[in-house]
């Protein structure tokens, strides 16, 4: 080898030296440049609830919705976003001072499960969007224009609805051939369309040649004279409207009283119900989420639709049927959601 090709060689090493140093600076730039750029803020989401929150095993249907919506909109818990939740535990007097507290601490939006707790979130504001779910008629109630326009700083899904305590009856005429007579209580202080409500059921009822006792309650206080006044009646059956916060209590009555008895969601069942026919409430809460989700990307969310249900579960207790010395026919069983054992 010449003389003449030996500097070549040797600056070899020292190119590639450079080259590793040049690399290095704009990685570590841009690792500095990454590192120096603000992260993009939190969303932050305030659940406000009338009911319990899960413990134990209590499951919350709704709160499955909501964390099932939450993945569909990619927002993870605790990283690109942060939920405050309140519960009321069935106690309305504590949900003014949760609302409140969810303003100040400047949520982007509000979620208002059940119909106390949506007024307390309208109470404390009128400009934080609020997503609702609960059984109620939001027009009349004053808070929406119209369902596909409500217009003011309120949206969500409304589920209860008259029609649906005809089908729960005709189910229960299904589960028992020979049923003639059926109590209903109902808590008209959380129906805002009870008459519309008992007129439906009653016209179910006639339909089915059923015999319908109404019984009004308000509150637990006027389970045992409710039940008395069943006795007394012959009831065969209940079923029961707007009595959520209860249905432990009311399940344990009407199997001390060995009533078929059937309640509007799947919790109830959870609680000793033979029978639950309604919405499908984890699909609500998730339908709420994706409402929640439009309103963080800037939708106004009083241009959103208030929705109602698509989804319905019929559930069933054969644990509460053998205790009740019920034989549910096959055809009921086969066309359950959900079969507890």
């Amino acid at each position: 080898m010449t003389r003449s090709h030996m500097p070549a060689l040797g600056r070899r090493p020292a190119l590639r030296v450079g080259l590793a140093v040049a690399v290095g600076s704009v990685v570590g730039g841009a690792a500095r440049t990454a590192a120096s750029q603000p992260r993009p803020p939190l969303h932050k989401i305030g659940v406000l609830s009338f009911f319990a929150p899960p413990a134990g095993p209590l499951i919350d249907p709704v709160d499955i919705g909501f964390r099932q919506g939450l993945r569909e909109l990619g927002l993870v818990e605790g990283q690109s976003v942060v939920v405050e939740r309140r519960y009321a535990e069935f106690m309305p007097a504590r949900l003014a001072a949760m609302g409140e507290e969810l303003v100040r601490l400047k949520v982007d939006a509000i979620f208002a499960v059940g119909q106390p707790a949506r007024d307390a979130a309208r109470r404390a504001t009128q400009t934080i969007p609020i997503v609702t779910m609960g059984g109620s008629d939001p027009v009349r109630e004053g808070w929406a224009k119209s369902l596909a326009r409500p217009a003011g700083n309120i949206t969500g899904l409304t589920f209860t609805f008259p029609e649906l305590n005809a089908k729960r009856l005709e189910l229960l005429k299904e589960a028992s051939p020979g049923l003639v007579r059926v109590v209903v209580l109902i808590d008209p202080v959380e129906v805002v369309d009870a008459v519309d409500v008992v007129r439906e059921a009653e016209a179910g009822a006639k339909r089915l040649g059923l015999q319908l006792q109404v019984l009004e309650i308000h509150g637990s206080k006027d389970f045992d004279a409710a039940f008395e006044k069943a006795r007394r009646g012959r009831a065969q059956a209940l079923l029961t409207i707007a009595t959520f916060p209860h249905r432990a209590q009311i399940a344990a009555l009407a199997a001390k009283d060995r009533l078929i008895s059937m309640g509007e969601s799947s919790p109830e069942i959870a609680e000793g119900f033979l029978l639950a026919y309604g919405a499908d409430i984890v699909d609500l809460g998730r339908r709420c989420t994706l409402q929640i989700g439009k309103v963080l990307k800037g939708a106004p969310v009083g241009e959103l639709p208030i929705e109602r249900p698509t989804k319905f579960r019929l559930s069933v207790n054969l644990k509460a049927a053998t205790a009740l010395g019920v034989t549910l026919p096959q055809t009921l069983l086969l066309r359950a959601d959900e079969v507890v054992q």
